[in-house]
């Protein structure tokens, strides 16, 4: 870890020798990694005590972290996660809370926290984490940072702590749209199919009617923008059902899979959990078969709904989150209400398991707000192309 953090936002190990590239396209660029990932020579904690005893020290590099390493970029640290992946808030209470260097009375954002903190902090240039609710989306919203959610599976999550494996992604921080699209090049490579230069920009009017007005208001400037490069957006309608509907069948598949990941853990040692994170694996444990099983189907429905609206050539212009960061003083049920009307907007790509990318465009009392593009399968490169366009001097 850095000798000076004044952030929080990294992991104290002690500091261990990590080879990589002399040269290469991410030369000059320090990273840090979300503590899900294994890097030879340090333990994986995953944001949780006793993980961190079971873990002893990892001898191979996670495949994503070393072809960062492979392309020139230096390990500057392993970041703090929230306790097992399994919380949005950025506040670990075995490990503390990262600082939002965007807005500091406000909240990162979870569980990729620290290294949203890291980059907002300017402690390191890009950083890597993970997106299963909304893990990359929400702390890049709140800290003022490009963040992706790919398409489920194209980035490697080998040697990577699970959370939820049906949803969890790998995705990526930056401070500014040109190193976003560096490290884009090494992780995605080209696009099988990328969009076309005439594109249907489409505005998911039952997605902006869940925001307040004032939040509205302050995106209005960065649509209009993105507007002007690509034309007016269409209005659609996106929710299959009903907004609960998506709501519920997210949470019943996360719940499942994240108890048969974590649940034996739990079980067996009984770790004292962080306020929220025990609830939520409490209410996991509870999920039924009948439950688990709607779900899926349902996700089958609203992808294939979804890929049949997108086509190949459409694109949602949509709110990352329902506002800027909570204040860091906000209290717990307040946060869960915030983390509950945010799943809303950000189960559309965790139920698809399309690309979601999140771009610092507006602001909002003096705090971050981000503004989205979320594509068909596959398209993730050609949207880091589009903000690269939008946001052009």
């Amino acid at each position: 870890m850095p000798l000076h953090d004044p952030a929080h936002a990294f992991v104290p190990y002690p500091d261990v020798a990590v080879p990589g590239a002399a040269t290469g396209p991410l030369a000059d660029l320090r990273f840090g990694v979300k503590d899900l990932f294994d890097v030879a020579g340090y333990p994986t904690g995953g944001g949780s005590p006793i993980v961190l005893a079971m873990s002893g020290i990892k001898t191979r590099t996670a495949p994503t972290v070393q072809k960062l390493l492979d392309a020139g970029a230096r390990f500057a640290g392993k970041t703090v996660t929230d306790e097992l992946a399994f919380s949005m808030n950025g506040n670990n209470a075995h490990f503390g809370a990262p600082i939002n260097g965007a807005a500091k009375d406000r909240i990162t954002g979870g569980s990729s926290s620290g290294s949203a903190s890291a980059v907002s902090s300017g402690l390191c240039d890009f950083a890597l984490g993970t997106d299963t609710g909304g893990s990359v989306r929400a702390p890049a919203n709140h800290c003022g940072l490009y963040g992706l959610r790919p398409t489920h599976g194209r980035i490697s999550l080998e040697n990577t702590l699970d959370l939820a494996p049906s949803l969890d992604t790998c995705g990526w921080f930056a401070r500014d749209a040109g190193t976003f699209a560096r490290v884009a090049d090494v992780l995605l490579g080209t696009d099988a199919m990328p969009l076309p230069d005439k594109l249907r920009l489409l505005r998911p009017k039952d997605v902006w009617a869940m925001l307040d007005t004032p939040v509205s208001q302050a995106l209005d400037p960065a649509v209009q923008r993105v507007q002007s490069a690509f034309g007016q957006a269409v209005p659609v309608d996106v929710a299959l059902e009903s907004w609960d509907a998506m709501y519920w069948n997210f949470r019943y598949i996360q719940a499942r899979e994240a108890w048969l990941t974590d649940g034996p853990l739990i079980e067996r040692y009984a770790p004292p959990l962080g306020p929220g994170v025990a609830e939520r694996f409490a209410w996991s444990r509870a999920v039924t078969d009948a439950q688990v099983n709607t779900a899926r189907a349902f996700r089958i429905a609203f992808r294939q709904q979804l890929a049949a609206l997108l086509g190949n050539d459409g694109v949602l212009l949509m709110p990352t989150m329902p506002d800027i960061a909570p204040l860091r003083s906000t209290a717990d049920s307040a946060l869960e209400d915030y983390r509950n009307r945010a799943i809303r907007l950000l189960c559309i790509a965790g139920l698809s398991g399309f690309p979601q990318l999140s771009m610092p465009m507006a602001t909002r009392d003096g705090a971050p707000l981000g503004l989205s593009l979320l594509g068909p399968a596959g398209s993730d490169r050609s949207l880091v192309a589009l903000a690269q366009r939008i946001l052009a001097p």
